[in-house]
């Protein structure tokens, strides 16, 4: 029995173009098209008319493509002399696509959002019946896109992985374990087709498995994005996200030609927005107008819900009047520690280096930067408009270890003791040590006040309480006055901020 859900494609097509300001609607037009290549014994297809374009579109097979613009020349003779006619050519290299389905508006949907606008589109409504015209280099993936839609396939996404170091790796590992119950519960085939650090790119069309790591071992392929943006165009991908692992200001370069070319992104490298204020806005716009999505929950917070939460307030019109808290897991996991516990500075900031709770170079978290950028991108969630140098920070790291190595600086770390066990002599009683973020000031304006410090709080206060690596963040508005919103959790180490990356990848690709 024949599959009423059976896609047919047809390949190796060309149409034919007519351009002109006043002959469409003429009685006559089709009929001399039709009866001029039955007489050229050449097969025609659809005949499409686009009011908007002044034209008429002509299907034949590629073959016959010339053939069939000389012979329309030499019929439209007089056409073309008085201006009717402005110009018939061809575009070869195309496929036809016919299916049946209810709801051709969501493929429609599908279809743009992967970057592919059906060249010509003809629609029997009474019957169901849609027939499409695409470029070659589009027709499988059209194919697989409108096939996951009217067979309730799973819809297959693909994943190109950047970065593969503590959080990159535990991602693969996660989204490796994982994929048969998502494709199960979710409908959605998740196949990492792509994994790349600074230097080298491993591709594989069919999907990574458990072996991975030993592929990237051997792959040969310098790491620049032209080469992934050509593979998915070459093996034709749908539905394409790149996560973004890094901390490379380099890398995030590439996220506006990314979404050019098709791609969502997922983010944990909290570089990009944190770029001058323009580059933020102008990036949002290309993802506007592409219809590309960008999610980075993990930017504050690891995987706590902080930005969607943030978001949602503020799209509602709740006024949010500060958001403050402790912003880092690695800082909050230090001063944590060093409060309560008669241990060096140097001691328990190794601790937190060997649990991957700190960035790759420790003073990114001891300058302040890394809860700063936090910060500024809560700020501007808000739609405020501050930059990076409106932060007032306090740099924990002493002048003589700023311009070291990191090799050099880790080997230096008692150099740091003396002062923070000055610091810890001068507490109150019943207090310990907080760095925290605060996001303040009338945050109707165009700017808010941003400060990152290193703060004595009471032991038995909110932020005093915090255990372990675990962040906080306080959000007050105007609708719940002194009572702040309270988001707690774990704020730092692999597994969470894989977590976190692995749930934002699961909402884009469920959006899709």
């Amino acid at each position: 029995m024949k599959n009423k859900n059976e896609i047919k494609i047809l390949k190796n097509k060309s149409i034919i173009k007519f351009e002109g300001q006043d002959f469409l609607g003429e009685v006559g037009i089709d009929g001399r098209i039709f009866k001029a290549l039955t007489y050229a014994r050449i097969s025609v297809g659809v005949i499409s008319q686009q009011a908007v374009e002044n034209g008429i579109s002509v299907l034949v097979n590629e073959n016959d493509s010339e053939k069939a613009v000389n012979c329309l020349i030499d019929e439209f003779e007089n056409e073309r002399k008085s201006g009717k006619v402005s110009q018939i050519f061809s575009i070869n290299n195309v496929s036809v696509l016919g299916f049946t389905t209810k709801d051709f508006n969501k493929i429609n949907s599908e279809l743009a959002r992967n970057n592919i606008f059906p060249l010509i589109l003809n629609h029997v409504a009474a019957e169901n019946r849609v027939n499409i015209v695409v470029t070659s280099s589009q027709d499988e993936k059209a194919k697989n896109i409108i096939e996951a839609e009217i067979n309730s396939k799973p819809k297959t996404v693909h994943l190109a992985l950047i970065g593969h170091g503590k959080v990159g790796s535990t991602l693969i590992d996660q989204v490796l374990q994982n994929s048969e119950l998502i494709r199960n519960r979710k409908k959605l085939d998740l196949k990492i087709v792509a994994v790349a650090n600074s230097r080298k790119i491993a591709f594989n069309k069919n999907g990574f498995n458990e072996t991975w790591a030993d592929d990237i071992l051997v792959a040969e392929d310098e790491s620049n994005m032209d080469s992934l943006i050509q593979f998915s165009q070459v093996n034709q991908l749908e539905n394409l996200i790149v996560v973004d692992n890094t901390a490379s200001a380099e890398f995030v370069k590439n996220y506006t030609r990314l979404a050019e070319n098709g791609f969502d992104l997922v983010s944990s490298n909290k570089i990009f927005n944190t770029l001058p204020i323009s580059e933020y806005r102008n990036f949002r716009h290309v993802l506007n107008k592409k219809n590309k999505k960008y999610l980075y929950e993990t930017n504050v917070g690891a995987g706590l819900p902080l930005i969607d939460t943030i978001k949602l307030l503020h799209l509602s019109g709740e006024n949010i009047t500060r958001i403050k808290g402790v912003f880092s897991g690695s800082l909050s996991y230090i001063f944590n520690h060093f409060s309560i516990r008669a241990e060096k500075f140097s001691t328990i900031l190794k601790e937190a280096m060997e649990q991957g709770f700190t960035e790759p170079d420790p003073r990114e978290d001891l300058s302040g930067n890394d809860v700063a950028r936090k910060l500024l991108i809560l700020a501007r969630e808000l739609d405020l408009s501050n930059e990076f140098s409106d932060i007032k920070v306090e740099n924990l790291i002493p002048k003589e270890l700023i311009n070291l190595s990191t090799e050099k600086f880790v080997q230096n770390l008692d150099l740091l003791d003396a002062h923070f066990e000055k610091v810890k002599k001068n507490l109150k009683e019943n207090h310990v040590l907080r760095l925290v973020g605060d996001l303040h000031g009338d945050l109707q304006q165009e700017k808010g006040e941003l400060n990152v410090q290193l703060i004595s709080v009471s032991a038995n206060s909110s932020l005093g309480q915090l255990k372990g690596s675990d962040s906080i963040f306080e959000i007050y508005t105007e609708s719940y006055g002194e009572n702040p919103i309270v988001i707690m959790g774990a704020g730092a180490g692999a597994k969470v901020t894989a977590r976190g990356v692995f749930g934002d990848i699961l909402r884009l690709s469920e959006n899709k």
